[in-house]
C-alpha cells in the first residue's frame, strides 16, 4: 500500500437518546464546528432515523465544509432515475461533499418489504447502479434493460465532476460486484483480517474487468462504545452484533473505547483500509462528549 494514501475518519449517525431532531442537529453542527472530515447517515426506514438523502440535503444547507455520505442507502426498490437526480442536485449545491454508498438490502428482514423490486435483488442493484452512473455522466441516456427503460432521459444540472459511487457488502459475489461496477467499498461488521482479504478480492475482480478501484477507496464502519455506556446497553449492543455475525465473537467487532478503536484503525490501515465511519454502538449520553473524545483520540490518526 502506498504511504501517501489518505486516512480519513468520519462519524456515523447512530441511535438517538434525546430525539432524532435534536441529536441530528447537535451532530451536524458539532462535526462542522470541530472540522471533522465527514458525517454518514444510515438507511433505516423502520427506526427513529432521518431518511439519508433528506438528511444529506438538510445537513449540506447547514454546513460549508463537512462531507456527507450515505452509509448505506438501499438502491434496489428506489427509482434509479430519481436517485440520480437527487444526487446530482446535492452535488451541484454542495460540490465535492456528497459521498453516496449503495447497498443491496436493508439491515433487518422487517424492513425489506418496504423496498419491493421487479426481479432478483442483486440483478436489480447492478442495473440500477449502471443507470445512476449513466445519468450522472451522460447528457442523454437511452437504456432498455431487464428492469428499467429510459428513452433520451437526462438529469440536470449534472455535477461538474462525476460522483464516486461506492457499494457495501461482504459475501464474495458482493465483493466481485464492487470490483466490476463500483468506485469504492464500505464494509460493516468486519474484522481487519476480513477487510484485507476482501480488498484483494475486489482488486482482482476490478483487474479482471479491465478497471481499477483506487487504492484509498476502501473503507469500513467501526462500532465504538460511547463513554459511560450502561452495562445493559453494552449487552444489547453485543447481542445485536452477534445476530448480524453469529460466527464471530461480538467483542471483536465493537471497540470498548476510543483507545481500542484507534488500535483497530491501525490494523485496518495495515490491511489497506483507509476510510472509516465511526458509529456509537449504543446511544451516547452526550453527542458533544462523543465528538470530543473522537476528535482527541481518532482524528490525529488521519494523515
Amino acid at each position: 500500500m502506498s504511504p501517501a494514501l489518505k486516512v480519513r475518519i468520519g462519524i456515523g449517525a447512530g441511535p438517538s437518546r434525546l430525539g432524532v431532531a435534536e441529536d441530528t442537529t447537535t451532530l451536524v453542527d458539532g462535526c462542522e464546528r470541530r472540522g471533522i472530515d465527514s458525517l454518514w447517515f444510515p438507511d433505516r426506514i423502520a427506526t427513529d432515523a432521518v431518511e439519508p438523502l433528506t438528511a444529506l440535503g438538510w445537513a449540506a444547507g447547514r454546513t460549508e465544509h463537512l462531507k456527507l455520505g450515505t452509509g448505506v442507502v438501499v438502491l434496489p426498490g428506489r427509482n434509479p432515475a430519481v436517485v440520480a437526480h437527487q444526487l446530482a442536485s446535492l452535488a451541484v449545491l454542495a460540490p465535492k461533499r456528497i459521498l453516496p454508498v449503495f447497498g443491496l438490502q436493508p439491515a433487518t428482514p422487517a424492513e425489506r418489504t418496504a423496498y419491493p423490486v421487479p426481479g432478483p435483488r442483486a440483478a436489480v442493484l447492478e442495473e440500477a447502479l449502471q443507470v445512476v452512473r449513466r445519468l450522472l455522466t451522460e447528457e442523454s441516456v437511452t437504456h432498455h434493460g431487464r428492469f428499467f427503460t429510459l428513452d433520451d432521459a437526462a438529469v440536470a444540472p449534472r455535477p461538474a465532476q462525476p460522483l464516486d459511487l461506492w457499494l457495501g457488502g461482504l459475501v464474495p459475489a458482493a465483493l466481485r460486484r464492487v470490483g466490476r461496477l463500483a468506485d469504492g467499498w464500505l464494509a460493516s461488521f468486519v474484522t481487519p483480517a476480513e477487510a484485507a482479504d476482501a480488498r484483494r478480492v475486489i482488486a482482482e475482480a476490478a483487474d479482471a474487468a479491465g478497471r481499477e478501484v483506487e487504492e484509498d477507496h476502501y473503507g469500513t464502519n467501526l462500532l465504538v462504545l460511547p463513554p459511560g455506556a450502561a452495562p445493559d446497553e453494552v449487552e444489547r449492543a453485543l447481542a445485536a452484533t452477534a445476530k448480524r455475525r453469529p460466527e464471530i465473537e461480538p467483542g471483536t467487532l465493537i471497540a470498548r473505547d476510543f483507545s481500542e478503536a484507534g488500535r483497530l484503525v491501525g490494523e485496518f490501515v495495515d490491511g489497506g483500509i483507509t476510510k472509516f465511519v465511526v458509529r456509537p454502538a449504543t446511544a451516547p449520553e452526550s453527542w458533544d462528549d462523543f465528538l470530543d473524545a473522537f476528535t482527541t483520540e481518532l482524528v490525529p490518526l488521519e494523515n
